[in-house]
């Protein structure tokens, strides 16, 4: 009879457990030493091995032979356990068996010792689930049981536990599993069971699991059903995912509003069957990754992609500001839950809001607009548009009737004013914040880490002529900023990001107070961004 791969693989050992060691090594020194708990509470989410660690703790506790505090799995104790026959062991779900009427059995039973084995393990799995009046039967037996008996009591959902019965247990929160953890366990068990996979389908198996073993090691049974290799190509087509390259395909045509490229990408979604919620959680993923992108300093330790992956997305995530990242997230976010609403119009719903996304201009919310404003003030950072210059008002003159006269007799002119000259009596200073100025601390601080401390003090602007306004609070903190080669290495990494050269004397050094007006727009986006 065939037995799924999850089971088949399910480990036997605390060192067989992966990615739980701060749990499995505290559980094995306890079952070692014999320093046992009378209840435990094993919480995470779905797969990372809560009744996995409960099995293994009910056999080390009855093991006639423990190894290391691990069970030898050649002992009458640990056999009746995995078989099932131990009676000394019950497994209960509570899901199924949530009632007042279960948990009176069980306080009932505690009062008698175990028949076989040395301790009565009571294993609760989903406890969350019981009602309140089992709760309440339940509280006095697992505050002070017998000896001989361990309670261990296992949820996904932690909120839901009263907080009496949360404080009667010792706690272990259980990890997501990192996908490189995933992706080993998983190549392991494919050189075993004679299937081939790509290390590439690995990491994508691991990722698509979410940090749960048990779907990743499901994926994979599923993907090797063929019998054929295992790629990138085969996970996606099985898992109905579009693969990240036709994400970052989408993303690309959203910054070129490329409509015909969109809806296209969508057609493709329905006629290959696959799901386009699918599709939609993997594109609220890739702008998760591109919102770190934009906005963290050390964006590599949150994200698990490849080095050629993280240099792809850093190019993808260039056009998009962090407030246009954070609308489309809105929107991405909205658009999902309509799709759980009503799975008829996912279609619909999904080209509307990659339509949505292309133009702000279509939607009148607060998110659209500051996304706007900030496309708006990026192309005025980079000199894409010009301030306009105030109109030149002329200076009334008084008219004698002989000038009149001349007038009238003179033909008509249309008064004309220089540019230069009205240029001149209109020119106001407008600064607009430099919006690459995170960037270019990260980089000058990796480059010239001693002056650099001085910079992330200062506000960076662009005036209308193109120049770096950098204000500080204080004249030593100029003077310290200007010291060891700092200037040229700022000018260096300003022209690389701004794409344009930018000189020393093209860099205005001022303290806070001695800059000139700012914008109404720059003192509503400072104000709210103190706020």
């Amino acid at each position: 009879m065939h037995q799924a791969l999850y089971r088949k693989w399910r480990p036997q050992r605390f060192e067989d457990v992966c990615g739980q060691e701060h749990v499995t090594s505290i559980l094995q020194y306890q079952a070692k030493t014999g320093g046992l708990s009378h209840a435990y509470l094993f919480c995470g989410s779905r797969g990372t091995g809560k009744t996995t660690c409960a099995k293994i703790l009910a056999k080390a506790v009855n093991c006639e032979h423990p190894i290391n505090g691990s069970p030898c799995l050649a002992c009458d104790a640990c056999r009746a356990i995995e078989s099932g026959a131990a009676t000394d062991v019950l497994e209960m779900d509570a899901a199924s068996n949530n009632g007042v009427d279960n948990i009176r059995d069980i306080r009932d039973e505690v009062v008698y010792a175990p028949t076989a084995l040395r301790k009565r393990v009571y294993i609760i799995d989903e406890v969350h689930m019981l009602s309140a009046s089992a709760f309440n039967a339940l509280l006095k037996t697992l505050e002070e049981p017998p000896e001989y008996v361990v309670f261990i009591l296992a949820t996904t959902e932690l909120h839901k536990l009263p907080a009496t019965i949360i404080s009667r247990c010792q706690r272990y929160d259980f990890r997501r599993i990192a996908t490189p953890v995933l992706a080993a366990r998983l190549d392991y068990i494919a050189k075993q069971e004679n299937i081939s996979l790509d290390p590439e389908a690995a990491v994508l198996l691991g990722r698509l699991a979410q940090g749960g073993m048990r779907d990743a090691i499901s994926l994979l049974e599923l993907c090797a059903g063929t019998g054929d290799k295992i790629t990138v190509q085969t996970v996606n087509e099985t898992a109905g995912s579009a693969g990240r390259e036709s994400m970052m395909q989408t993303v690309a045509a959203i910054a070129q509003r490329d409509y015909d490229k969109l809806f296209a990408q969508i057609d493709a979604i329905v006629q290959s069957s696959k799901d386009i919620a699918v599709f939609w959680q993997d594109l609220i993923t890739l702008y998760r990754e591109m919102l770190v992108l934009r906005t963290a300093r050390d964006a590599a330790s949150y994200l698990d992609l490849t080095d050629s992956e993280l240099e792809a997305m850093q190019a993808i995530a260039k056009p998009f500001s962090a407030s246009t990242l954070l609308y489309h997230s809105s929107l991405l976010e909205q658009a999902y839950l309509a799709m759980q609403k009503a799975n008829a119009i996912k279609r619909i719903v999904a080209e509307s809001t990659l339509v949505r996304m292309c133009d702000p201009e279509l939607d009148s919310s607060p998110e659209a607009l500051l996304a706007r404003i900030a496309a708006l003030e990026d192309r005025i950072a980079y000199g894409q548009i010009s301030a306009p210059a105030a109109p030149v008002k002329e200076q009334a003159t008084p008219v004698t009737p002989e000038a009149k006269e001349k007038t009238e007799s003179a033909p008509a002119k249309v008064p004309t004013v220089k540019k230069q000259q009205a240029a001149e009596a209109g020119e106001k200073r407008v600064l607009r914040p430099l919006r690459v100025w995170a960037e270019v601390l990260e980089k000058l601080n990796k480059a010239n880490p001693l002056p650099a401390a001085f910079y992330f003090s200062a506000k960076a602007y662009m005036d209308q002529s193109n120049h770096v306004v950098l204000k500080f609070t204080s004249e030593f903190d100029i003077q310290m900023a200007k010291s060891y080669q700092a200037v040229p290495t700022l000018c260096s990494i300003l022209s690389g990001l701004l794409g344009t050269a930018i000189t020393e004397n093209m860099i205005l050094f001022e303290c806070e107070g001695s800059a000139a007006e700012s914008s109404a727009i720059d003192e509503i986006l400072e104000s709210a961004q103190d706020n």
